[in-house]
């Protein structure tokens, strides 16, 4: 057998492994999603009104909405809540921001709050200090073409401005699991009713 037979042998059984691995770990964290109830949903709204502050016009009233997904990050075995605003008051060129919140004694907290992301949101196969990568997507505002960057928790908290580091660009083909989708505004819930 030629060498160059050898070789392709070698990275065809390479790629399959890979995409086997890449299929079982994004179908186990597509099962760590948490569906949000009502309640939450409500008690998340009424934590959004209360970090947002009151709207400058009626336009940001009923313009401002979001987006959420529900994962244990952490794997602590509680659920944390990624939030992505979307308002002409809080979004500008670059994107929206993204909250990372997780839950006290039945109250919100806010783990960090990253500025001009874009989506999609993933959740990637890999873990930085215990905590689950994030990936988001980047551009407008000056950077054309855009591309995805990869949030690692800090042991504190995730990077609050994607485009410099220690958010880290990665190939467009990285594993992970949608969390909020691309053209997903749509669906957005109002905050303010």
């Amino acid at each position: 057998m030629s060498v160059t037979k050898t070789s392709y042998r070698l990275r065809f059984v390479a790629s399959i492994l890979t995409f086997l691995f890449t299929a079982n770990a994004s179908s186990e964290i597509a099962q760590k999603v948490v569906k949000t109830s009502s309640t939450g949903q409500s008690s998340l709204r009424n934590f959004l009104i209360q970090y947002l502050g009151t709207p400058d016009s009626e336009e940001d009233r009923t313009d401002t909405r979001y987006l959420s997904a529900t994962i244990d990050l952490d794997g602590d075995g509680q659920p944390e809540t990624i939030v992505y605003i979307l308002s002409s008051e809080w979004c500008g060129s670059g994107g929206c921001p993204m909250l990372i919140l997780t839950t006290q004694n039945a109250h919100y907290r806010v783990i960090t709050r990253t500025t001009i992301t874009r989506l999609p949101i993933r959740l990637l196969t890999t873990t930085t200090n215990g905590w689950q990568d994030l990936a988001v997507s980047v551009s407008g505002g000056g950077i054309r073409p855009g591309y995805e960057v990869k949030l690692a928790f800090d042991g504190k908290k995730y990077p609050s401005n994607p485009t410099i580091a220690p958010a880290k660009r990665i190939p467009s083909q990285t594993p992970g699991t949608t969390l909020i989708q691309e053209g997903a505004e749509s669906q957005a819930r109002p905050v303010y009713r």
